[in-house]
């Protein structure tokens, strides 16, 4: 104990500074109270739909954080804050996740050229992260996770006139944040109607609360088991094929090390060496390693020589890729683009809709979207592979704008996010796709063809409630307009039959219906006899879509 830094997982008697290594154990409390709690968090979710994914994508995103900096023995708060804030930043998913993000972009901004951090330095940083926080929000809404860090700040910055002791400044914070979290039914209706408080708060006070317990010496054994196992998890692939249809390395192989005195810099070089996508975390008892290869021979042989391995997973890519590119269309279908013209990155989830978009012109399309939501790096990563500098990239959810738009400002390429907040209005913008145009413009024209299409959804509700003057009853069908709650009951036809009023069919020319994974072509085609038959000057489409969750999706024009 010197000056007031301590080293020990308590923090006593009193908390003055706090190095790069105390700010390590704090994120890694924070994930591990989150993680118990995100179910709780995905409950939130303000329709009673079942993709409502806040806790899961906060959780992927703060273990993309704390990964970064697991195994990392810096003692510098700014250099850790910098390595957290951009593993946040690559593994953002979801709206909830990006402002996460930004949340600690914002707290590395406070931390930055601080080797340790006082009271002051971190009522700044705070004050930095709710800035940040609503500066990457286009149009910022009160009642929501920017609330809560707002108000945490502001109390941040009246608690250090009370104490320099950083556990009290802490304490002050969450209870204002969990006040405020509380309020959040008051300035937002929508969630004084569902009954419940903003998902992405209470998700954010989890995280703040996990950190606060680790400062009174809990969950230690929780973080041990962590640091033990890893974190790590493996980059979701995008439905692009690559050139001559073979992959590289085709075997996805993930194993646990346990040995003596393993040497975790030298053996991440060996497997790094080996082929790509390279994860390796833990300790010299312990290792997690992931790695795309060749001959998955190749690094179990090489684990076996250090340890024991256990828990392997290895995975054909090749195999599955071939299954996917299957239900593609013939390869002149497949869109090409050359360089100096317009490629489209789209987001799709299912291999019907990802063939949709291919057909239609998309150069790549990452798989993603209800409940699925890709991270900002994947969507990077796609924008990057496509062969030219000008790119638009349809979102086709509300949920994914915020990860497109961060992966965007990631690129020295060229790129317009169009905001599509469905699959319907993604293929309409498609239309619009004009490869050899100005980007700006062709954009532009794809953003007004999406505002052309009203979008309808059929699925089942998750849980009971009273919305927009709907009652629902968990498991029941429950029908939606362009995102909102309109219609739910028993019966599939009675709320395909309510949907349709809603949609303003009588007063449409094209009805385009997308079933769903768990639908039959059987059963599919009957709810076209049902459009049909009540509409029978409307042009109804029947395409098989295979996204999960939703049994249909409809498209009118």
């Amino acid at each position: 104990m010197q000056d007031g830094i301590y080293d020990t997982a308590v923090i006593s008697p009193k908390w003055l500074r706090c190095n790069g290594q105390q700010l390590r154990k704090l994120a890694q409390a924070g994930l591990v109270w989150l993680e118990k709690h995100a179910q709780h968090v995905n409950a939130l979710n303000v329709f009673p739909v079942p993709d409502g994914d806040t806790g899961t994508n906060m959780l992927l995103t703060m273990r993309s954080a704390v990964g970064r900096i697991q195994d990392s023995q810096e003692k510098h708060v700014g250099k850790v804050a910098e390595e957290l804030a951009h593993g946040a930043l690559m593994g953002a998913r979801g709206n909830s996740g990006v402002i996460l993000s930004q949340i600690l972009r914002g707290l590395a901004k406070g931390f930055k050229d601080k080797a340790v951090i006082d009271v002051f330095d971190l009522a700044n940083a705070f004050h930095e992260a709710a800035e940040t926080a609503y500066g990457g929000v286009m149009r910022p809404v009160e009642g929501t996770i920017l609330t809560v860090i707002r108000e945490g700040a502001d109390e941040a910055a009246d608690a250090v006139e009370k104490s320099r002791d950083l556990r009290f400044v802490l304490e002050r914070i969450l209870e204002r944040c969990q006040q405020a979290l509380e309020r959040t039914p008051d300035m937002l209706p929508i969630l004084k109607q569902a009954g419940v408080i903003d998902s992405g708060g209470q998700g954010l006070v989890y995280i703040f609360e996990g950190m606060l317990r680790y400062v009174h010496g809990d969950l230690r054994e929780d973080m041990n088991q962590q640091q033990s196992t890893g974190i790590a998890t493996a980059p979701a692939q995008t439905l692009a094929v690559p050139e001559g249809g073979t992959l590289e390395n085709p075997y996805d192989v993930q194993f646990i090390l346990a040995g003596q005195n393993l040497k975790i810099d030298e053996v991440r070089h060996h497997i790094d060496a080996m082929g790509d996508s390279t994860v390796v975390v833990g300790d010299d008892s312990t290792i997690k390693v992931h790695v795309h290869v060749q001959d998955p021979g190749l690094p179990l042989s090489y684990g076996v020589s250090l340890g024991v391995v256990t828990d392997v997973v290895v995975e054909n890519m090749q195999l599955q890729m071939e299954d996917i590119v299957g239900q593609l269309p013939a390869i002149e279908e497949v869109a090409t683009v050359e360089p100096g013209e317009i490629a489209v990155v789209a987001v799709a989830s299912g291999t019907g809709l990802a063939q949709i978009f291919r057909s239609l012109g998309a150069t790549a399309v990452v798989n993603g979207g209800q409940a699925n939501n890709p991270s900002t790096e994947e969507i990077f990563e796609a924008i990057q592979r496509v062969p030219t500098e000008k790119v638009i990239v349809l979102p086709n959810n509300k949920n994914i704008l915020l990860a497109s738009e961060a992966a965007r400002d990631l690129c020295l390429k060229e790129v317009v996010v169009v905001p599509t907040r469905t699959i319907p209005e993604g293929i309409s913008a498609m239309l619009y796709l004009n490869p050899n145009g100005d980007l700006e413009e062709t954009a532009a024209a794809m953003e007004m063809a999406a505002t052309f299409v009203t979008t309808g959804e059929i699925t089942r509700a998750t849980r009971s409630v009273t919305l927009d003057d709907v009652v629902v009853s968990e498991g029941e069908m429950i029908g939606l307009v362009n995102g909102r709650l309109c219609t739910a009951g028993p019966d599939l036809g009675n709320v395909l039959t309510q949907l349709l009023e809603k949609m303003e069919m009588a007063d449409r020319e094209l009805v385009s219906v997308y079933y769903g994974r768990e639908v039959t072509p059987e059963e599919a085609g009957a709810v076209v006899d049902q459009i049909e038959n009540y509409y029978p000057d409307v042009e109804v489409e029947l395409l098989a879509g295979g996204q999960p969750h939703y049994y249909y999706i409809l498209g009118a024009e």
